[in-house]
């Protein structure tokens, strides 16, 4: 063979495992979720809660890959949200003392923050607390992929207004 045709496919089986790589990350979180949180119970929770907020996916750092939209809610003991995030590996839930969308904030202000627990469903998910969390310490609830250092969506939370 050729120099010319070994350097082309050689080439070219690495583009398409690089292709395989990337399209494995994104597919295997998807594939071992477990199912997702009974849409009832979802939003009898988040219409339940002591504090709301909303995701949106006109974040600055959210993309094409990494968004969420929907609505959240806080009580005494868990994080409950009723929408979609996109899928992704290793999300983690944080409470933020201040509201963030980038990437560089996360960074700047992770040591100010509270981890809460692991999110392991992209369509619902309720997240329980810990003890010692007050939410009413912090402003805003962070979706972070752990993993890549990425920034999903962010959004503020108030208390409900009866």
């Amino acid at each position: 063979m050729k120099m010319r045709t070994i350097l082309t496919l050689a080439v070219s089986h690495l583009l398409f495992l690089g292709v395989g790589f990337a399209v494995g990350i994104y597919v295997l979180p998807i594939l071992t979720a477990p199912p997702a949180p009974d849409q009832a119970i979802v939003e009898r929770a988040t219409k339940m809660g002591e504090f709301v907020g909303t995701f949106s996916r006109d974040r600055k750092d959210s993309d094409a890959f990494h968004w969420g939209e929907g609505e959240f809610a806080i009580d005494a003991d868990t994080v409950s949200f009723y929408g979609r995030l996109a899928p992704g590996p290793d999300y983690k839930l944080y409470l933020s003392p201040e509201y963030l969308e980038t990437e560089e904030e996360f960074n700047r202000l992770k040591n100010s923050m509270v981890q809460v627990g692991d999110i392991k469903t992209f369509d619902n998910f309720i997240v329980s607390l810990g003890e010692g969390v007050d939410p009413s310490r912090y402003k805003a609830v962070i979706v972070w992929c752990e993993s890549f250092g990425q920034y999903i969506t962010s959004g503020t939370y108030e208390a409900r207004k009866e």
